[in-house]
């Protein structure tokens, strides 16, 4: 008897609302366990790499376990993980059509042979990172986090554990402007007494890398609480952090390596102090010319 081919099965986003698989996962984001959270958050952020993944890459991109991956792909109705990627294939190859992929702006030629050792490796992604985090930062987001930072009476500058160092180095660049700043990373009594003074006239800066610090969304909290202006600066759109501030700053941190990186990070705390100085370089000459004379 002559067989029917099989037509092959819409995937359940698709099938119920027609949304994409990105759209679809930040619809239900709540809905997950904290665990399931850090795998949605880097699907949809990475869709491009998700697609050619194999489910133990990205729960190692994830910080977390296969099993989490293959629970993750069934919560969203898809019998396992490869139903899931087949999906992001698909919505990666529509992107790729509409342009909205910036795969073809880079650069054709390589920066290393196809052979690359691991040290080569490791600095073509952070090239990735800083290539990926110039085309989906929002011009408008990063001109308001300038403003605010230039006409804040106060900045307080929250990260803690990896984040600290990052927190510190916003402050040391824009103390070199003679804006007003100070950090928190830590729930020290110090820290504690920072964040109690916050009000009005406090612009508050929050740095994350994967699952945010308590500290971090505690703080975020307490400054729109207080109406203060916040700023969240982190590697997922997704983040706690992220939908409690004001203003959101991405930045791309895949690594082959065992931590994240963070080379657009820094690039882009440096951007953003160099826009400060920029809106009125000639005030803020003298006083860097004398710093480098120190």
């Amino acid at each position: 008897m002559k067989r029917t081919a099989a037509m092959p099965t819409a995937a359940p986003h698709e099938a119920s609302g027609h949304q994409s698989l990105s759209t679809y996962i930040q619809t239900r984001f709540d809905e997950f366990s904290r665990s399931q959270k850090d795998v949605a958050q880097y699907i949809v952020d990475h869709l491009d790499e998700v697609a050619f993944q194999t489910a133990e890459e990205l729960a190692r991109r994830a910080s977390t376990s296969s099993s989490t991956v293959v629970r993750f792909s069934q919560a969203l109705g898809f019998e396992g993980f490869p139903e899931l990627q087949a999906s992001a294939r698909e919505e990666y190859r529509r992107r790729v059509a509409a342009g909205l992929e910036g795969g073809s702006a880079i650069s054709a030629q390589p920066l290393f042979s196809l052979d690359q050792n691991e040290f080569e490796t490791a600095i073509a992604a952070d090239h990735v990172n800083v290539e990926e985090t110039a085309r989906k930062v929002s011009r408008s987001d990063v001109e308001a986090a300038i403003e605010a930072l230039a006409e804040a009476r106060r900045v307080l500058v929250v990260g803690t554990d990896q984040m600290a160092f990052f927190a510190s180095y916003l402050r040391h660049l824009l103390m070199l402007l003679d804006v007003q700043a100070e950090i928190v990373a830590s729930p020290s009594q110090e820290g504690l007494s920072r964040l109690g003074r916050l009000d009005e006239e406090t612009v508050l800066v929050g740095l994350s890398a994967g699952r945010p610090h308590p500290l971090v969304v505690r703080a975020m909290k307490l400054a729109r609480h207080r109406k203060a202006r916040t700023i969240a600066i982190c590697d997922a759109t997704l983040s706690d952090v992220a939908k409690l501030a004001a203003v959101q700053l991405y930045y791309s941190s895949n690594s082959p390596a065992y931590v994240r990186s963070h080379t657009a990070l820094l690039s882009l705390i440096q951007a953003l102090a160099y826009g400060v100085y920029s809106r009125d370089a000639a005030k803020y000459g003298d006083r860097i010319k004398a710093y480098r004379l120190k």
